[in-house]
């Protein structure tokens, strides 16, 4: 007997399809039946994460226990010895360096292990969160500590950028002045990397006492970048100056917008932010790998999928050192390596922590718009669920293992029955019945889920499908943005920004896997006036352009020599 088989799009199968006319649910996937498992016992002490700029506000208007409190806190754990569970450097070197386990010297493991590009990135990271805030409560005085969100697309940040409480240079704690302990990290033990097979040509290593930076300056300190760190960090002496700088790149990144036909079309981190709440099930939404397969298959006229990771990566890169491509009139910073824009130094500054937790209550918004705070699903063996997809696998985990709910977020452990065990996604995906807290006030709450995505009559349908792109070629985190040239002006349609490795050259897994490729929607212009339009594709790394601009005479699709491929579809 012959198996009839036919191809479905996921998303009839493991997306939530909802109607047009009231945006409510229309079936069920089996798991959606599945909802009256044991549950976790209710906690009553549920505490709140609260918004930095709340704490701030407070603190203005006199009531400053709140945020000396969170002072206090941070200032104890960095100041624990290294080799203390607790202390900030142990906590911090779980996500990169100091590379641990089978990736300390071995390019076939990742080093540290965070997870990004795979359905744990949501949940890894927000129990490395709760690890942090278990920390700062064990220092005395601060039981009740909570870790506080730097609420990212509120009215204060699109307007001024960095909350002052993250970047102010100094702070009065108990009467006495001390360095701000939320805006840098001073490293009180060296870090080696033991993955190059150079290495006095690592540029990973920290020397003790090194302190992390931001953008617009530097912090590679070793190997062969060392002096062009020094020349570069002396163009910028002026602490008050820098954080202008920063402060005006984050604006520029959450805010930047083109106008079209005299209408503005947002271009920000703020409207991805908004779009990746409308991803329509949890194993999209929680990465760029799937993301991207899911955006493959869409059919011609669907309106593209954003995850949480890209908005995610974006900030990254805007503290660690990119400018928004073409936004200004003032000239981009070259040479700006901020320790937030790699993934193995980025957990180092304190700000990481308030973004991730910005990121968190995104995670959390999401669940309870799309009724997934009770369960999780992920799509059995799709792209971004095995633990080769985006990375090497961390350690203590198997090569080409395909990833659930059920994997260890390792090395984060939890008491089960008097012993312990590795926590997994499952037990963390209720905030507030299984971890004990949730969020307080902030910005994107209440925004009702979009309708089924449809393309606006007259315009666009199409997106720019970047494919091809060889990581093995870029040292470190890099920009891709397409442009459009319309009757002679040319319009930033897109960015997508790439978190990536420093050395990706000595990464084993991330040579058989290291494709990367961006979707950027046309849907800011009219169809008829893109039909004879020009496209360029920029590639932007930290050393330069990536190859020189790729452009197109007409929408159709060409195939770069060397470096990617690009077709408009």
């Amino acid at each position: 007997m012959t198996a009839l088989t036919c191809s479905v799009h996921p998303a009839l199968l493991y997306g939530r399809i909802r109607s047009q006319s009231d945006q409510t649910y229309g079936w069920e996937t089996p798991i959606d039946r599945l909802t009256d498992e044991l549950k976790p016992p209710m906690k009553t002490d549920i505490r709140i994460r609260r918004s930095i700029q709340e704490l701030q506000n407070d603190y203005a208007k006199g009531d400053k226990k709140p945020l000396e409190d969170v002072m206090r806190a941070w200032k104890g754990i960095k100041e624990l010895p290294p080799d203390n569970p607790k202390s900030f450097f142990r906590l911090a070197g779980f996500h990169g360096e100091p590379f641990r386990g089978a990736g300390w010297g071995s390019p076939n493991y990742w080093g540290g292990y965070c997870n990004h590009g795979n359905v744990l990135f949501p949940t890894w990271h927000r129990v490395y969160l709760v690890k942090l805030e278990e920390a700062l409560q064990s220092i005395s005085g601060c039981e009740n500590v909570m870790l506080p969100f730097w609420d990212e697309t509120s009215d204060d940040s699109l307007a001024n950028g960095i909350p002052w409480a993250l970047m102010q240079e100094h702070f009065e704690l108990d009467g006495v002045t001390i360095p701000n302990p939320l805006r840098s990290f001073v490293f009180n033990k060296e870090i080696v990397d033991h993955v190059s097979p150079d290495p006095q040509g690592a540029d990973y290593g920290k020397p003790a006492g090194y302190e992390t930076v931001r953008y617009p300056l530097s912090g590679i300190v070793q190997g062969p970048d060392k002096d062009k760190t020094e020349r570069h960090n002396k163009n910028y002496p002026n602490y008050d100056e820098n954080v202008k700088l920063l402060n005006r790149n984050v604006v520029n990144w959450l805010t930047s917008q083109i106008v079209v036909h005299d209408t503005p079309r947002p271009t920000n981190l703020r409207a991805k932010y908004l779009k990746c709440l409308d991803a329509p099930n949890y194993t999209v939404f929680s990465n760029t790998t799937s993301r991207d397969a899911w955006n493959d298959d869409l059919p011609t006229g669907s309106i593209r999928i954003e995850s949480l990771e890209s908005p995610h990566n974006s900030i990254h890169l805007a503290v660690g050192g990119f400018d928004v491509p073409n936004l200004t009139d003032f000239s981009p910073i070259e040479g700006a390596n901020g320790d937030m824009g790699e993934n193995d130094t980025a957990a180092f500054d304190p700000i990481f922590f308030f973004h991730h937790c910005f990121v968190d209550r995104l995670f959390w918004l999401w669940q309870k718009r799309h009724r997934f705070t009770e369960h999780l699903e992920v799509i059995p063996e799709y792209p971004g669920t095995n633990s080769v997809d985006g990375q090497n696998p961390t350690p203590g985990m198997v090569p080409n293992t395909w990833l659930t709910l059920d994997s260890p977020l390792n090395p984060f452990k939890k008491n089960d029955g008097g012993g312990e065990r590795a926590y997994t996604s499952t037990d963390c995906i209720h905030i507030e019945k299984q971890l004990g807290y949730t969020y307080g006030p902030g910005s994107l709450e209440g925004k009702p889920i979009a309708p089924v995505a449809a393309v606006v009559p007259g315009t666009s349908s199409k997106m720019i499908r970047v494919s091809g792109i060889n990581r093995a070629s870029i040292r470190g985190s890099f920009l891709i943005s397409a442009y459009v040239n319309i009757g002679g002006k040319k319009y930033h349609v897109g960015t997508e920004a790439v978190l990536s490795r420093w050395n990706v050259q000595y990464c084993a897994n991330c040579q058989t896997h290291l494709e990367t490729k961006a979707f950027i929607g046309l849907q800011a212009f009219q169809q008829d006036s893109i039909e004879n339009a020009e496209y360029e594709i920029q590639i932007r790394t930290r050393d330069g352009m990536l190859n020189h601009p790729q452009t197109s005479p007409s929408p159709l699709s060409i195939m770069s020599k060397k470096s990617f491929h690009m077709e408009i579809r």
